[in-house]
């Protein structure tokens, strides 16, 4: 099912080595161009347009006139109001702000907020999109349809081997862009997919190449590892060079963070590698695998080879479902971060997601979107289905306190049953608990001068949402990515009117598609849309 193979033009769809790729990418001035995909094709006619050379220097604009959802307590909210933009950062938020001969940007009818925080993805998987949405994450000998394909059997250890440094790149720029356009300013890309520093250094332009901000995580090489198909595997060593080459600065869109995960032997030298680099320390903590065990280890401080690593409040935590008192005791007294996926931990068999056990100590989470291969990657369906499943949770508590009938059909929720939680509590999630989490709270997640340019502008006048009653109640309960009309990162204007700005769509999406026919047929899986 190659699509160029079948139009008649035999396609090689083995690279030989890995350094090839690049050697030729060299030669034919691929890698400059970046595979040309981001030159913009034909404009689109539009009666106005975006604001010139946003986010750069100097260069000021308005936003004018929409309601204005800071997320900061400081700042507030505002039926109507302004925010002003110069260079890459807010300048001041109010109404009927003076901003001079700025550039102004027509916000009547919209909604204006930070821009979406992922706090987990992995976008190397784009390709593979809607491949799992039946499945779990290990096959439990059911027989049934959700035990086979499943995540660890296929995604990992049959797709995963066979990615080329070119795949890696088109995975990350077009699951990034598509995030983009969704909202989400910032990801966590989990990068799983290390089997050599070309394959690393193609992750990250990927993503750098997008435009977006973005936290690069260096994690193992998925799969290949075990199956040992990785002999140019660089992980963790190669974290001081990628540190160095790609992340020296402070003042840039995309930083890093050290993966470490708990079920892979000699983990310590990874967290010692990304302390000693003054980095953050990730791993996903779930039920399976058993790391419970070991994450109580390090509780005790009692971890790794050395039986004396602990925890600390550079760690983040993804799902934490299944795990002891005593871990989750720790994780709350150094003040680690803790970041929950839950449609995918509902969906794929992590355990239920362990919003209750969080809030009862205090704990309030970041929210991610964790794998495309089984669900959406947009920040509506996270924050509704955190909602959702809290009250679902509480709710039923409140019920079982009472009989079926009168007069305790509906008791009254007795001391100590948790609040519901709220849309703007689930806002908190998606914008400033992510903007923490990923240690970038002085710079985004609430529109606060001062700080950099993340926004979002929503439609509120669309079929769906019109007539507006409620800003954070619309955002949560009614809006979808077809709302997210402009997205504006460090200042710049990214999506302008629903519309993606300086991006070819058509030919990324050719790219995208020839990267999974060249994955599937690598890995040996016939591709059947209708399986």
């Amino acid at each position: 099912m190659c699509r160029l193979c079948d139009e008649g033009k035999p396609q090689n769809h083995y690279f030989g080595s890995r350094r090839g790729f690049f050697k030729a990418a060299a030669a034919t001035g691929v890698a400059a161009t970046a595979f040309d995909l981001l030159a913009a094709g034909p404009a689109a006619a539009h009666e106005d347009k975006a604001p010139d050379d946003s986010g750069q220097h100097g260069r000021r604009y308005v936003i004018r006139g929409g309601a204005v959802m800071s997320m900061d307590p400081k700042v507030g909210d505002f039926a109507q109001a302004d925010v002003l933009v110069e260079g890459k950062k807010i300048v001041a938020v109010g109404r009927s702000l003076h901003a001079g001969g700025a550039a102004e940007i027509d916000a009547r009818g919209r909604i204006v907020m930070p821009g979406f925080i992922d706090t987990h993805h992995h976008l190397f998987e784009t390709a593979l999109r809607s491949f799992l949405a039946d499945g779990i994450l290990i096959n439990d000998g059911s027989g049934t349809r959700s035990a086979d394909p499943t995540y660890f059997e296929y995604i990992l250890l049959k797709f995963a081997p066979v990615y080329r440094p070119q795949d890696v790149y088109i995975n990350q720029l077009f699951g990034s862009l598509s995030q983009l356009d969704a909202g989400v300013t910032t990801v966590h890309d989990i990068s799983q997919i290390h089997h050599s520093p070309q394959h690393s250094d193609a992750a990250i332009k990927g993503v750098m190449d997008s435009g977006r901000r973005s936290v690069f995580g260096y994690f193992e090489s998925a799969g290949a590892a075990i199956l040992g198909t990785n002999p140019g595997n660089k992980y963790p060593d190669d974290a001081i060079r990628i540190k160095k080459q790609w992340f020296s600065s402070s003042d840039q869109l995309m930083t890093m963070i050290m993966g470490g995960e708990l079920y892979l032997p000699a983990y310590e030298k990874a967290w010692k590698i990304g302390r000693e680099l003054g980095l953050q320390v990730a791993a996903h903590v779930l039920s399976p695998f058993g790391i419970r065990p070991t994450l109580d280890l390090l509780a005790q401080g009692k971890g790794g080879d050395s039986g004396t690593l602990g925890l600390g409040p550079d760690n983040l935590f993804v799902h934490m479902t299944g795990m002891s008192d005593l871990g989750w005791q720790r994780v709350k007294e150094v003040g680690a971060q803790v970041s929950l996926a839950v449609p995918i931990e509902m969906n794929m068999r992590h355990g239920m997601p362990p919003i209750l056990k969080a809030l009862s100590l205090g704990i309030e989470p970041s929210l991610s979107t964790d794998v495309e291969c089984t669900l959406t990657a947009d920040f509506f369906t996270q924050m509704r289905s955190t909602m959702n499943v809290q009250r679902a949770l509480v709710n039923q508590m409140v019920l079982e306190q009472g009989a079926l009938t009168p007069p305790t059909q509906y008791p009254t929720p007795a001391a100590g049953v948790p609040p519901l939680l709220t849309t703007r509590d689930v806002l908190r999630y998606a914008t400033m608990n992510g903007a923490k989490g990923l240690r970038l709270d002085k710079k985004v997640g609430s529109l606060t001068p001062g700080k950099e340019a993340d926004i979002i502008i929503l439609d509120a006048s669309a079929i769906n949402v019109a007539p507006l009653n409620s800003v954070p109640g619309a955002v949560v309960s009614l809006m979808e990515r077809s709302n997210v009309e402009t997205v504006i990162v460090a200042g710049k204007v990214r999506k302008w009117k629903g519309r993606l700005l300086d991006t070819n769509l058509a030919r990324l999406r050719t790219q995208l598609e020839d990267s999974r026919d060249y994955l599937f047929s690598a890995a040996g899986i016939a591709q059947d849309v209708f399986r």
